[in-house]
C-alpha cells in the first residue's frame, strides 16, 4: 500500500531545496523537526502555495496554476487531478486536525494525519492507515508553530521529532490562499461521503477553483477562500456503481446550494453565526457544481453552479 508520508517526503526536500526561488524559509527547530515558513514572516508566492498543495496531495495528484473567467473577471485559478480520491483526499489532504496546544493553534492537513488516524472514523471509511518513519504536515496558521506543538504532534504521529516535517502558511497570505482553494476536489469528496456515498467508489476525481484575491484582516481572508469553493468551485468524479439511483440522490444533495444557509458571502454568514463554524449548516461546506460520470452506465449527473453574484461579492467588486 501507497505511503502517503513518504510519497510527501520527497515532495518536502524539493520544497526545501528551492527555498530561494520560492521565497520561503527553513529552520530546523531545536527538537529537531523541520518547519518551512511560507508565508508567515516571509512573502511565500504562487508556487510556494502550489508546494504546499501538493504536501497536502502527498505529491500524487496533478496540481496546475492558470486562470479563468468569471462573468468577465480573470482570475488565478488552481486546477487539481486526482486518481486515487479516497486516499489521497481524505486519507491525506483533508484538513482534518485541529490542534491546539497552549496558546498555539492550527488546522493540520496532510499525510501526517494518517499516522495520528485525525479523525479515526473517516479512516475507517475509507480503510486506509500509513506506516512511516517520518510525517509530513501542512498547517493553516498565523503564527510558526512551537517546540511543543511540534513534540505534541511527533508523539501523535509516532515518530521522532526529528523526523517530522512542517510547512506552514496564514489564510491571508497567497500560499495558504492557494493550498485552501487546491481543497476543491476534496470537499466535493467529503461533502459525498458525509452524505452516505461509499468514497471507495470513486475512482478518479478533478476540479478548479479560483484563488482568493488578499485581504490583510483574517475574518475577511477566511470568507473569501471559503467562497471561492462554496460559490466557484466545480467538481467532476468518476464513480463504479451498478446503478445510476446508487448515486443520483446523493450528486443532487452533495452542492453548497442545497443548504438553507447559501447566498451571502460566507464573512457575512459566519458573523451571523457569532463567529462560530458548527453554528453553520454542515451542508454548506460543499463545492459549488458536482458533476459524476458513473463508469458501469456511462452516464453523467449533475448538479449546482457557479455563482457569480456572490463570488463578486466576496472580492468587493459588487458593494
Amino acid at each position: 500500500m501507497v505511503s502517503v508520508n513518504a510519497c510527501a517526503y520527497s515532495v518536502f526536500q524539493r520544497m526545501v531545496a528551492e527555498k530561494e526561488l520560492l521565497d520561503v524559509s527553513v529552520e530546523v527547530m531545536e527538537n529537531g523537526s523541520t518547519v518551512v515558513d511560507a508565508g508567515v514572516k516571509v512573502k511565500g508566492g504562487f508556487a510556494a502555495g502550489k508546494y504546499l498543495t501538493e504536501l497536502c496531495l502527498a505529491g500524487l495528484a496533478s496540481v496546475n496554476l492558470g486562470s479563468a473567467d468569471y462573468g468577465g473577471v480573470e482570475l488565478p485559478t488552481i486546477y487539481v487531478h486526482v486518481d486515487r480520491p479516497a486516499t489521497v483526499l481524505l486519507g491525506s489532504q483533508f484538513a482534518g486536525w485541529r490542534i491546539s496546544v497552549g496558546k498555539y493553534f492550527a488546522m493540520g492537513s496532510g499525510p501526517a494525519r494518517a499516522l495520528a488516524l485525525k479523525p479515526k472514523e473517516l479512516y475507517e471509511k475509507i480503510g486506509y492507515r500509513d506506516s512511516c518513519d517520518k510525517a509530513v504536515l501542512v498547517l493553516e496558521a498565523d503564527n510558526l508553530p512551537t517546540v511543543e506543538a511540534l513534540n505534541f504532534v511527533a508523539q501523535a504521529c509516532g515518530v521522532e521529532p526529528k523526523n517530522l516535517y512542517v510547512a506552514v502558511a496564514p489564510t491571508s497570505s497567497i500560499a495558504g490562499s492557494i493550498q485552501i482553494s487546491g481543497r476543491i476536489v476534496e470537499m466535493g469528496l467529503h461533502k459525498l461521503t458525509e452524505l452516505g456515498f461509499d468514497p471507495k467508489k470513486v475512482l478518479y476525481g478533478s476540479g478548479r477553483a479560483p484563488i482568493a484575491p488578499l485581504h490583510p484582516k483574517f475574518a475577511h481572508a477566511m470568507g473569501r477562500t471559503n467562497d471561492m469553493l462554496l460559490y466557484a468551485g466545480a467538481t467532476y468524479f468518476t464513480v463504479a456503481c451498478d446503478t445510476d439511483d446508487e448515486v443520483r440522490g446523493f450528486v443532487k444533495k452533495a452542492p453548497s446550494s442545497s443548504s438553507s444557509a447559501y447566498g451571502r458571502p460566507f464573512y457575512e454568514i459566519f458573523k451571523e453565526a457569532g463567529n462560530d463554524f458548527y453554528k453553520i449548516d454542515p451542508a454548506l461546506f460543499a463545492p459549488a457544481s458536482v458533476t459524476v460520470n458513473n463508469i458501469k452506465t456511462g452516464s453523467t449527473l449533475s448538479a449546482g453552479y457557479i455563482n457569480i453574484e456572490i463570488l463578486k461579492k466576496s472580492i468587493g467588486l459588487i458593494q
